[in-house]
């Protein structure tokens, strides 16, 4: 598998255009992706770790003795984190004890950190589980990953690891009430000589109509930045982006291109 992983459980804190000053966390293994997705575009790179190894987990125990030790670093070289923010080397809701995780967290932020946010990047493949949706709605800014308007798109750009379909994804994005953000990268190009492109005009409707139904107070519109697995994949000009972000404002929500 090629890519880039993060090789802490705690790095940063970098400077974020979306967060601020973001100090993040990886709640996954630091030798190999472990994700409910394999996206075309993901800078892990793609899923695949050696037959019969098992990626290893941080206990939560050790996560949070890791962030502690952090905060007090920050707090004796007086830099205050605006963003605590869950990403890493995959989908940071299939960690076993998330939601222990996220409890753990708020209250270390309370103590050191009070006016830092909690930020969860996720996928939102995972929120049909209680625990997951529970934690979830306890931090302070849900970013959520929706790439396609239709199902097809959707397998073809996001490669779930499980039998899930966009029409459920959306459904648990609307049980939030719009209290979340939704990212999404557009892109175009070729995968196995066939056609991907998530920003012609039917896709786009079909992901506009997404956006309705949930109501996200926020959305994030991305290009692709960095390394990908697939040299067949073109980067979306800044006009096209804005182009799209001009239609989510006509739906009355909040967008932004990054």
């Amino acid at each position: 598998m090629s890519g880039i992983l993060f090789d802490e459980i705690i790095f940063g804190p970098v400077k974020s255009r979306r967060f601020g000053i973001s100090l993040g966390i990886n709640l996954l293994p630091l030798t190999a992706k472990l994700c409910s997705f394999d996206c075309i575009y993901c800078e892990c790179g793609l899923s695949g770790h050696e037959k019969g190894h098992k990626p290893e987990l941080y206990k939560s125990a050790q996560i949070l003795d890791s962030l502690e030790k952090r905060f007090k670093g920050l707090v004796d070289s007086h830099l205050e984190p605006d963003s605590v923010t869950f990403a890493g080397n995959g989908e940071p809701t299939m960690h076993p004890e998330f939601e222990q995780i996220i409890d753990g967290v708020i209250k270390l932020r309370n103590q050191y950190f009070p006016k830092a946010k909690v930020t969860v990047l996720s996928n939102a493949t995972l929120l049909n589980r209680d625990h997951v949706r529970k934690a979830l709605n306890r931090v302070d800014n849900n970013v959520l990953k929706l790439d396609a308007g239709t199902d097809k798109v959707f397998q073809m750009i996001n490669r779930p690891q499980n039998r899930i379909t966009i029409d459920e994804v959306v459904d648990h994005l609307v049980e939030f009430q719009g209290d979340l953000t939704i990212q999404s990268m557009f892109l175009r190009g070729t995968i196995n000589g066939e056609l991907v492109d998530n920003t012609v005009a039917e896709e786009v409707e079909a992901w506009l109509g997404q956006l309705e139904k949930i109501q996200p107070k926020l959305v994030m519109l991305y290009p692709i930045d960095r390394l990908t697995p697939f040299a067949t994949l073109e980067k979306i000009s800044h006009d096209k982006l804005e182009a799209i972000a001009k239609k989510v404002t006509e739906l009355g929500l909040k967008a932004e291109v990054f």
